[in-house]
């Protein structure tokens, strides 16, 4: 039964077409040896000069002073239906002095 099977490949596979996973693997198994190369250059010359860049900018925006905007107590934001379940349940998990308002206005 195997020889069968291996003969019935043999004669069906020399007279069929491949099909296209066949040979969409086999394309890419041609060009294998380059991609590793190219993706080793394009993180050297591109992802890291990027990130670089994104540093270097969030550095220079945060040697700036932000001044801190008028508080206007809008009846549709912070509405507090529930205590939060930390702290003293009125101020959010990351809750930030000098950015974060309360309802009642900033804390200083």
């Amino acid at each position: 039964m195997v020889a069968l099977g291996r003969v019935s490949r043999l004669l069906l596979g020399a007279a069929a077409p491949r099909s296209l996973t066949a040979r969409g693997l086999a394309a890419a198994a041609a060009h294998e040896e380059g991609g590793a190369r190219m993706w080793k250059t394009l993180t050297f010359v591109v992802a890291l000069p990027g990130v670089a860049v994104c540093m270097l900018n969030c550095y220079l925006k945060a040697q700036h002073e932000h001044e801190r905007p008028e508080f206007v107590p809008y009846a549709h934001l912070r509405i507090r239906t529930k205590r939060f379940p930390w702290g003293d349940g009125n101020k959010t998990l990351f809750h930030n002095p000098h950015v974060n308002a309360l309802p009642t206005g900033y804390e200083d």
